[in-house]
């Protein structure tokens, strides 16, 4: 799933859609009934218990707003359409043109979760990719492969992945924030809801900060999971947002380390390192699940963004 970032001024149409989408409690029922799975407008008139002419008008003006999509799936009838959520997070920053960012640019960078350049990882371990497990479960030695760039789901128990993220799209520009974000939970065998573990970040070697995860999520189906995938397994994580302006590091909105920008080294080089798994010394080393864009709840790689303004 996705998110829709909006700025007060610059989105006022975008805004004034999903406001009215979202001020209906029968437009929210339908998105709440769309939360496990996709329906056509007849069976989410029924399950509602309202007509399908009124469903429909709800429907519009949720598409619209681009919440939803409508696709096409062949039935002995004909095509029917298919409802189903598209975006799971919608915020809103309420801080005009005229405040003091004015003139900040943003650039952003997905990055697969197999494209890590090192890593070091113990059993219970693996990858899959939308169509099968790539090598083999509990083998280390397959995280070097060339296959892992397919990943869509990485799994350790404990240990590391690290990336190489490419510096240009700002090199020469005056960098005010970096946010990463990311789906991920723990690592227990099968599932755990309550498997607690550690999971440490770093930028270019320096421990940027640590998110405790409450435990390897399975209390449902991850809704990008392909059919092959087992039941009892890892299900989805939870989406996190790390912050680090030129003050201090913020963890889902939270301060969490006094680290800055400028001690980070960003622009030396042609890239930085980005590493993430549990310290050897955590309370927790529950491991890492790592959802990509087709596995998991949310529709995303790990996304880094950048804030930025230009040189004067």
């Amino acid at each position: 799933m996705s998110k829709i970032d909006l700025k007060l001024e610059l989105n006022d149409k975008n805004l004034e859609k999903i406001g009215i989408a979202l001020s209906s409690g029968v437009r929210i029922k339908i998105l709440n009934l769309l939360y496990k799975s996709c329906y056509c407008i007849a069976e989410i008139a029924e399950q509602l218990n309202i007509p399908v002419s009124t469903t429909a008008f709800h429907i519009k003006i949720l598409k619209e707003a681009g919440l939803i999509l409508l696709s096409s799936k062949p039935s002995g009838k004909g095509n029917i359409k298919l409802v189903s959520r598209c975006v799971d997070k919608v915020i809103v920053d309420l801080i005009g043109s005229n405040s003091i960012e004015q003139g900040l640019k943003t650039c952003s960078m997905s990055i697969p979760i197999g494209s890590y350049f090192d890593a070091d990882v113990s059993p219970t371990c693996g990858m899959a990719s939308e169509q099968s497990i790539i090598i083999s479960d509990d083998l280390p030695s397959a995280f070097f492969s060339d296959e892992r760039l397919n990943a869509q789901i990485i799994w350790f128990s404990k240990g590391y992945v690290e990336y190489r993220i490419p510096n240009y799209l700002f090199k020469e520009k005056d960098l005010c924030n970096i946010n990463i974000s990311m789906e991920i939970c723990s690592e227990a065998p099968n599932y755990q809801n309550d498997w607690k573990s550690d999971i440490t970040f770093w930028i270019n070697e320096k421990e940027i900060c640590t998110y405790q995860s409450e435990g390897d999520y399975g209390k449902h189906r991850g809704r990008l999971n392909p059919n092959w995938w087992s039941d009892y397994s890892s299900q989805y994580g939870l989406l996190i947002n790390i912050t680090v302006n030129k003050e201090c590091v913020y963890l889902n909105e939270l301060p969490a380390r006094g680290v800055k920008l400028s001690q980070l080294n960003l622009t030396d080089g042609n890239y930085f390192t980005f590493r993430l798994g549990n310290k050897p010394n955590a309370k927790s080393v529950g491991g890492v699940n790592l959802f990509g864009e087709k596995f998991g709840d949310y529709a995303q790689n790990i996304l880094f963004k950048f804030d930025y303004k230009e040189k004067l």
